[in-house]
């Protein structure tokens, strides 16, 4: 069995990216360790702590925070999916489990964040541990997306001005905006560690580096005139970053007048050889910028239209740029199209889109001719991906996303 429209992938051909990331079960790995956290922790003499109160609560909201994560993760991307049982012992496959609604699966990742939050503190025990541990910060940060995915704009308000209120976080000056990509900094609020050799990713295989950088920048490119991808020239440079003031744009590409953009954010590599290039740049997840133009898109979408217009101003005024002339009813809009400048490439933009398409039914993945999403298409549920064929095998229970039972082959 296949799919059309971009995701079709041969059962055979598992060596495919595409095969891969369609299998929704290395979520359940990860939620499967957070339930043994869950689970055993408790059962840790208090002897065995240095510090017990403050240990036992980091890691027990750690749990929840991973296992909440994992939930919103799925949930975006396949809408449907199972719940399992945190006290199965043999659970990470999903075989004896169906697909829950996804309001259901939202829920639940919502409870498990609130719990979260009430065993994270903000600080850290140690600098090193810094954005790439959850903290109360991470906490709210995913517990603000969620509301937003799930169209509580006002519960998203509220959790987005716990973490702006705090003042725990400080914008990097945007005539230094490569610092925000440099790991760890004042800005940001979650990362995935890859800064080091032990966690890099290999640079000439499936990591950013290798897709985006190219000629100095990456020496296994290095005579080579054109990116392994090539961006959409007239979203990129009429759209997103028309304006040369932008700070975003001048200090965040290389040779952005040509034909093939570098994109800067993922630059930074190390090499254990000449021909084997490590990408050290720790994958942002969640930062203060994408977190108070999510509170904009809050308030826009609750008709507070000097609140979300002075937000969306503040984050445009960081980047060089002049105070937005959107009118109250294209403010939302304005809003998710600020989102795509400020966070370019750190994987908001497509969900963006999606509540852009629900919140005011407008449109902007691709036309008919495209191998994008279409009103039609939308509509019927094509933004949720279909799941791994195999996994239909091995589970009677499961059915597939209902978009794409229609395209199957």
């Amino acid at each position: 069995m296949k799919f059309k429209l971009g995701i079709s992938v041969p059962l055979t051909e598992t060596w495919k990216p595409m095969y891969k990331v369609r299998d929704f079960s290395i979520f359940y790995a990860a939620i499967k360790q957070a339930d043994l956290c869950l689970k055993h922790i408790p059962e840790i003499p208090k002897d065995e702590f240095t510090d017990y109160d403050a240990q036992y609560n980091q890691y027990i909201g750690e749990a929840y925070f991973i296992r909440a994560f994992s939930y919103f993760y799925m949930a975006r991307v396949w809408g449907n999916v199972p719940i399992v049982d945190g006290s199965d012992p043999d659970i990470v496959d999903t075989k004896n489990y169906k697909r829950e609604d996804v309001a259901k699966v939202l829920l639940k990742a919502t409870e498990d964040c609130q719990s979260a939050i009430k065993n994270l503190s903000w600080n850290y025990s140690t600098d090193t541990d810094r954005v790439v541990r959850a903290n109360a910060g991470a906490a709210y940060a995913l517990l603000a997306h969620i509301y937003a995915w799930s169209g509580n704009y006002s519960a998203c308000e509220t959790a987005a001005a716990k973490i702006i209120d705090s003042n725990f976080y400080t914008y990097v000056d945007r005539n230094n905006y490569m610092n925000v990509f440099a790991g760890q900094s004042s800005e940001s609020i979650f990362e995935i560690a890859q800064n080091s050799q032990s966690e890099a990713q290999a640079g000439d295989r499936q990591s950013l580096t290798n897709y985006l950088l190219r000629g100095e920048y990456l020496k296994t490119r290095l005579n080579e005139k054109e990116t392994v991808w090539q961006y959409d020239l007239t979203t990129l440079k009429q759209t997103f970053f028309n304006d040369a003031n932008d700070l975003r744009r001048t200090k965040g590409f290389a040779e952005f007048s040509s034909d093939w953009p570098i994109l800067l954010k993922y630059s930074k590599v190390t090499y254990t050889s000449p021909t084997s290039p490590l990408s050290i740049n720790n994958i942002l997840i969640f930062r203060l910028a994408d977190i108070a133009l999510l509170q904009a898109e809050a308030q826009a979408a609750q008709n507070k239209f000097d609140q979300a217009r002075a937000t969306l101003n503040r984050i445009r005024k960081m980047a060089g740029l002049e105070d937005s002339t959107a009118s109250d009813d294209k403010l939302f809009e304005a809003v998710i199209e600020e989102r795509g400048r400020e966070l370019f490439m750190e994987g908001h933009r497509f969900y963006d889109l999606v509540r852009l398409a629900r919140a005011k039914k407008i449109y902007k993945f691709g036309d008919s001719s495209s191998n994008k999403i279409t009103a039609s298409q939308f509509v019927s549920g094509k933004s949720y991906w279909p799941i791994q064929p195999t996994l239909l095998e091995t589970n009677i229970l499961f059915t597939q996303t209902e978009y794409w039972k229609s395209e199957a082959q």
